[in-house]
């Protein structure tokens, strides 16, 4: 009788741990959405299940500056000329480099395949992808530059390389983001107006 009870008892504990065991594996594959630790870290500004948006490069580019790109380009200048009719050095020159073919702007130059057979030309948006990780870009350039995390300092040498020789017309800034532009000149100004105002008053008694 003994042993029988022993053999009840000895299934029933397996049993709750089979149960046990199941529930975790359960909780590791659906995850329960009202517990809080299943959110992971909170940053102001980024929505769950998306990333925090900055502005468009339209926008950087119509607000950027050519000669903080020029201060930049220090960056470059040890591979690369960039006034007109400039060697090449490591790296190809430069000039009117904007809205030329990917990898063959420069004959003569030893491109690399991964660079030369990439195709399209070199419009705004191939170029800052180049800039931010010329290796994502194209992967096998001969090229060990980093590259530029910053969208505004690309956006800077952009401009830069554009006034350098010429090239495509800069796209206007999306509709919303120069309505936001103006909401917020708006607000300033009205701010402005605010404060002049008790100046007036107290100057008229």
């Amino acid at each position: 009788m003994t042993d029988r009870l022993n053999t009840i008892f000895g299934w029933l504990l397996f049993a709750g741990v089979v149960a046990l065991l199941l529930r975790f594996v359960v909780g590791l594959i659906i995850p329960d959405p009202e517990r809080p630790e299943n959110l992971g870290y909170v940053i102001e500004g980024v929505e769950a299940g998306g990333a925090a948006e900055g502005p468009s490069l339209a926008a950087l580019l119509n607000t950027g500056d050519a000669a903080a790109g020029a201060a930049s380009f220090a960056k470059c200048a040890a591979c690369h000329t960039i006034e007109q009719g400039g060697a090449n050095g490591i790296g190809p020159n430069l000039w009117a480099i904007m809205g030329q073919p990917v990898g063959q702007h420069m004959a003569g130059f030893a491109y690399s395949s991964a660079l030369s057979g990439h195709g399209g030309v070199w419009d705004f948006e191939n170029m800052d992808a180049w800039l931010k990780s010329p290796r994502a870009f194209a992967n096998g350039t001969k090229m060990s530059f980093a590259g530029l995390s910053d969208p505004q300092e690309r956006a800077n040498v952009i401009l830069y390389l554009l006034s350098m020789g010429g090239g495509p017309a800069i796209p206007p800034p999306p509709a919303a983001e120069e309505e936001a532009v103006e909401g917020e000149a708006a607000e300033v100004e009205a701010g402005t107006e605010g404060e002049a105002a008790p100046a007036e008053e107290a100057a008229a008694a």
